[in-house]
């Protein structure tokens, strides 16, 4: 029987990188923005005391559509999408790392391993402090304080712009715990992604060979 597992795998050198970054970040965004609101609400619900304030995923959506609009359901969007950064400069640094790596070893495990570990580093050191503030704006809602830091709103009681609340948080964050508070939980994150990357690419040549 014929193995019909044999995949024609794209390198580096042969790919548009105009249209790879570009194709790649239009396609990221559109996903993003289908499941953020579902990322926030999971966040608050795992943030909240109990049931103190939602009861379930439908009764988070229905409360944050009534108290805040649609725009509640995507507090932090816009910070939160310059992680779309670091998912490009995850694929450079592996095909980059692949490429360097190949003049020591044409193992593509080897290849494979230490270039999805690199690529990892690189991406959780964009991505993390960038979620960090992102969650931080997820928290905030009308009423009761739900994080560790609360957006000041102006006289008339209207919600500071979106901007104007990112440099609120940041500036509380760098007050609070200096530059590591940008930087809570990297090592976590390093030891869950750095590992699945490192193997899943070896397996990914080894199927697709």
């Amino acid at each position: 029987m014929e193995d019909k597992r044999n995949i024609q795998i794209i390198e580096w050198e042969h790919l548009d990188k105009k249209k790879f970054y570009v194709f790649g970040v239009a396609m990221t965004m559109m996903i993003r923005v289908s499941v953020y609101p579902f990322t926030l609400i999971r966040t608050r619900l795992q943030v909240q005391k109990g049931k103190s304030l939602y009861h379930g995923t439908f009764d988070a959506f229905i409360k944050i559509l009534r108290a805040d609009g649609v725009s509640g359901l995507y507090r932090g969007f816009l910070v939160n999408t310059f992680t779309l950064i670091s998912g490009q400069c995850y694929v450079t640094t592996y095909e980059l790392t692949r490429k360097f790596v190949s003049d020591y070893s044409q193992s593509n495990t080897v290849k494979s391993l230490v270039a999805g570990g690199s690529a990892s580093l690189v991406a959780q050191s964009i991505t993390v402090p960038i979620d960090v503030v992102s969650q931080h704006l997820m928290m905030q809602r009308k009423g009761e304080k739900m994080g560790r830091f609360q957006v000041h709103g102006n006289p008339e009681g209207q919600g500071v712009i979106a901007f104007g609340q990112t440099k609120d948080i940041i500036r509380q964050i760098l007050r609070a715990d200096g530059l590591r508070g940008f930087y809570r939980g990297y090592v976590a994150s390093l030891l869950t992604y750095i590992p699945n990357s490192a193997v899943w690419w070896p397996f990914y040549h080894f199927y697709a060979g």
